[in-house]
This record gives C-alpha cells, sequence and structure tokens, in this order.
C-alpha cells in the first residue's frame, strides 16, 4: 500500500502507444528540454548555497569560540521551521518593484525604474531554498565535526599545521561526507519543491507535471513526466545512501578533550567576523520572514477584517489531518520495526526500506500515483466509485501523508530501538514473557519518548505539506498551508500572513526540541 504509488507511476510506460508518442515527442520539443535545465541549474545553485552556509556555519560554531556561540549553535536550525514557501511570499512582498523597500528608496533617491531584477526568478528561488534548507547540511556537518575534529586538529597542531591548513586537509575532508549526505537531503528537498517555484514562476518538474495533469488533463503526461523526475530522485538517492554508507570512524569512543583540543578562542574582528557569518543565515531565513509576515499581518489587521472565523476551520482541518496520519504512521512504523526485531527476515527488511522510500518522492509524484489507477478504473467500470473514495474524502490525502512521512516515524522508532539491547528482549523470554508482554512491558516504556517525537515531526511535517494537499482535498477541507498558498497566490498577502505564521509557530515545535537534545 505504500509503494504502489510510485510503482503505479512506473507502470504509465506501459501504456505506450502511438497516441502517448506524439504527446512525449511534443513534450521533447517544448517544455521538457526547459523543465530539465531549469531544475538541475536549481539544484546547482542550491547545492552551491546551502553547502556554503551550512559548512561555514557549522565550522564556525564547532572549530571557534566566539560571544554569542552557545546561542547561534541553535538558533542556527530555527530555518527549518519556516516553509520555504513562506519565505518566498515574504521576500516578494518585501523586495519586489512595489515593495516598501523599493518605494522608499526611490523616494530617497528619486530613482524611476527597478533598483533591482525581480526576485520571481531561478535565482530568487535558489536564494530561498537555500535560506530554508541549510540546516540540513549544518546539522550532519556540525555532528562530524563535534565527534571528531578538536582531537584530530590538536594533532595536526602538534606536528606543526597552521590554522588554515588544520581546517582545509583535517576538518572539512573529515565532514565531507556529512556534508554530501546533507546536500542529497536538500537536494531531494529541491526536486520536490512545489510552493516556492510555483509561485515564482519557475518551470521545474513538480510545477510541470501539477499543469500536465491538471492543465492539460493528461494523465499519461504527468505519469511519465514523474517517471524521469523519480530517476533523478533515485539518483540523488543513491548518492545520500553511499555518503551515508562512508560515515565511519576509527574507533566508537572519543578521547576526553584537553584544554588544547577546545574550541579555539577568537578576538576582535575575527570574533566579530565569525558571529556575523553565523548570525545572517538566522536574520535571513527566520528573524526577517517572521518580521516582514508579522508586518503584512498588522497592516491588513488594519485595513480589512481579518478572516479569523475561517482561520479556525483551516486550522482544524490541518490539525485534524496531521493527528490522523500521525497516529497512523506511528502505529505503522512501531508494526513494522517491531515484527523486525523479532524476526529479522530478509523480507521484514526489505519490506521496511522500501517502506520509507516515500520520503524522497515528491508529494506530485505521490499523488500522480495514486490517482493514475483511479482514472483507469473509472474508464473500466464508471460506477466503482473509486474516484469518490479517494478524492471526495480524506482516505487518498492520509494515504499520501502516510507514502510520504511514514519514513519520519520509522526512522525515530528504529533509532529508539536501536537503544533497547536484544539481551533485555532475551531475559524477559527467560523469565516467561510472551512477546506480547515483552513489547507492553519493556519496549514501550522505553519507547514512548520516541514515538512522541515521531508523532510531533510527522504531524507538523503533514500540516506544512502543499501539493498533495492542494491536489486531493476533499471540498471545505482547505488548510493552513493551501490557504497561505492560494492568498499570496491572489496577492493578499495580509491575509495569507495568518495562516503562515502559524504554519511558522507549529514548525517551531520540533526545532525547539532538537536544539534541547543536541545541547544534551
Amino acid at each position: 500500500m505504500l509503494v504502489s504509488p510510485v510503482l503505479m507511476v512506473l507502470t504509465a510506460w506501459l501504456q505506450w502507444d502511438a497516441s502517448s508518442a506524439m504527446v512525449w515527442q511534443g513534450l521533447l520539443e517544448t517544455v521538457l528540454p526547459d523543465y530539465t535545465r531549469t531544475s538541475l541549474f536549481l539544484c546547482a545553485l542550491v547545492a552551491i548555497g546551502v553547502v556554503s552556509i551550512g559548512a561555514v556555519s557549522a565550522a564556525a560554531v564547532t572549530l571557534f569560540d566566539f560571544p554569542g556561540r552557545q546561542m547561534l549553535a541553535w538558533l542556527l536550525l530555527l530555518p527549518l521551521a519556516m516553509p520555504a514557501y513562506v519565505v518566498a511570499y515574504a521576500y516578494t512582498d518585501f523586495l519586489q518593484y512595489s515593495g516598501p523597500l523599493q518605494n522608499w528608496l526611490r523616494l530617497q533617491t528619486g530613482w524611476q525604474g527597478a533598483l533591482w531584477p525581480d526576485i520571481r526568478s531561478t535565482w530568487g528561488a535558489a536564494v530561498v531554498l537555500s535560506l530554508s534548507l541549510y540546516p540540513y547540511v549544518y546539522l550532519l556537518c556540525r555532528s562530524a565535526l563535534s565527534e571528531r575534529a578538536p582531537q584530530l586538529m590538536e594533532a595536526a597542531r602538534l606536528l606543526g599545521a597552521g590554522l588554515w591548513r588544520r581546517i582545509f586537509r583535517v576538518a572539512l575532508p573529515l565532514a565531507r561526507p556529512a556534508i554530501a549526505a546533507g546536500l542529497a537531503l536538500a537536494m531531494m528537498e529541491t526536486l520536490a519543491d512545489f510552493g516556492v517555484c510555483s509561485y515564482f514562476g519557475v518551470q521545474t518538474f513538480s510545477t510541470g507535471i501539477y499543469k500536465a495533469w491538471l492543465v492539460m488533463d493528461n494523465r499519461i503526461a504527468a505519469a511519465q513526466l514523474s517517471s524521469v523526475l523519480l530517476l533523478i530522485v533515485a539518483a540523488v538517492l543513491w548518492w545520500e545512501h553511499r555518503a551515508q554508507d562512508r560515515l565511519r570512524f576509527a574507533n566508537r569512543r572519543a578521547p576526553a578533550r584537553s584544554n588544547e583540543s577546545q574550541p579555539l578562542r577568537l578576538h576582535g574582528w575575527h570574533a566579530a567576523l565569525a558571529c556575523v557569518l553565523c548570525l545572517l543565515p538566522v536574520l535571513l531565513g527566520f528573524v526577517f520572514p517572521v518580521l516582514i509576515m508579522g508586518h503584512a499581518l498588522w497592516l491588513g489587521s488594519q485595513q480589512q477584517a481579518l478572516p479569523w472565523a475561517a482561520f479556525g476551520g483551516w486550522f482544524w482541518n490541518s490539525l485534524r489531518l496531521g493527528g490522523i496520519s500521525a497516529l497512523l504512521a506511528a502505529a505503522l512504523a512501531l508494526w513494522l520495526v517491531h515484527g523486525l526485531r523479532t524476526h529479522p527476515t530478509w523480507w521484514r527488511r526489505l519490506s521496511t526500506q522500501l517502506a520509507g522510500l516515500g520520503y524522497a518522492v515528491p508529494g506530485v509524484v505521490i499523488v500522480v500515483g495514486l490517482l493514475l489507477p483511479v482514472s483507469w478504473v473509472q474508464q473500466q467500470w464508471p460506477n466503482s466509485g473509486a474516484g469518490y473514495w479517494l478524492t471526495a474524502t480524506l482516505l487518498g490525502l492520509i494515504w499520501a501523508y502516510l507514502v510520504r512521512f511514514i519514513a519520519v516515524a520509522l526512522q525515530s522508532v528504529q533509532s529508539g530501538y536501536a537503544r533497547i539491547p536484544v539481551s533485555a528482549d532475551e531475559s524477559a523470554r527467560m523469565l516467561g514473557s510472551r512477546a506480547s508482554d515483552v513489547f507492553a512491558r519493556v519496549h514501550w516504556p522505553l519507547l514512548r519518548p520516541t514515538v512522541a517525537s515521531a508523532l510531533l515531526l510527522v504531524w507538523v511535517d503533514v500540516m506544512k505539506e502543499l501539493p498533495a494537499t492542494l491536489v486531493l482535498r476533499p471540498f471545505n477541507t482547505d488548510t493552513l498551508a493551501v490557504m497561505a498558498y492560494q492568498l499570496a497566490r491572489d496577492e493578499r498577502l495580509g491575509e495569507a500572513a495568518l495562516p503562515s505564521l502559524a504554519l511558522v509557530l507549529a514548525g517551531l515545535l520540533p526545532v525547539l526540541l532538537m536544539a534541547k537534545a543536541q545541547q544534551k
């Protein structure tokens, strides 16, 4: 059930006929080259951005000591709470030709034309996505550097290596697999993005699939475009797994830090530069967008009445969908991982890995994989009602959420089980406990914190999901993400600020928990 939407996309090629060949030839001659060039160019720009911001900030807070370092170490996680499309709404309103900044500068300087190019471009999308996705690289790079870099840099210093040589010959090569893994995650999120690219008018695969299905009304073209995007995502996923496999160290127990292996204390302008380099991503990726949206909300409340009554319905729909999906995802993850724990066969291991592949698949591809068989069934049996159950009820939407986000719950539950030694199970069984008793009296009390984290993470991810909700939601089931997108698209930013800021507040919960765990 969790893998079938991905497999159904690939079966679109089984329906190859003369009409499909004509459609594909038309795509090759018109939009497909643009989709490919734009998607790859956007990925290249985002890769430069996330590696530059994430690696530099991780090295600064790990290898050096300067005023505010401890606070900046967790403040750098805050952009994770900002959906990328909310950042796009904020900066478009602030930086566009009719925005407050250009109006004020033209008033001060007397300039008549535009002061800079429109942010609604591929470059603007790359900047927005870089500011939103760099924490993937920052988190993994910081973990890799904090575990080994101080001791090895101390050894290099004793051998006569200078500071810059220690950074570029010891620290950064040590973090290279972690940087590659974080970069792969950022690339998958870039390929899956719909909100930023659609709002900026950037023609990528995600927006092209959406248009092929809903504008061209061509399900085969949408499925075949989805399969091409799947190939690109599979290549990125293979790269991410390869980078993860290289995350190996000589021994597991790190030696105690000596005074010489502590972060290097910076003074003067060096300390100010490190502080600025770490503070800029926080300001640009979180603080300024929140202030801009807050100002838009205040202006909207002054000029017109905000839709508070409708906001209650949007919030309840988001909360309800997130809660149902999170409970089902946590239950499925517990079932799969517990089965793998008690009966570790190759089939259970393979099925668990396949169930988690949906996180690497863009939401718009999952939607196509769900609706494609429905259209076939409707053609063969018009009175079957399959379309009704997937599009007029919450079934299709929750199914898409589970396919997309069960990997988050699986990772949390697997990490919790990894901390429970197998000897605990064996001891309980030797004392006469049945398998159900072992789970209820040994596993569950130790797994409750990780299951709670899984519930929270899936809940927030579902609330922020845009393309699947936009297509599959039933009537009168608008969510915060959908309304933020529609209101911003209609240039009603004052009203869009209300659901956008609510999504930011919801996203802060897992980020604060993550920061607390890192401090421990």
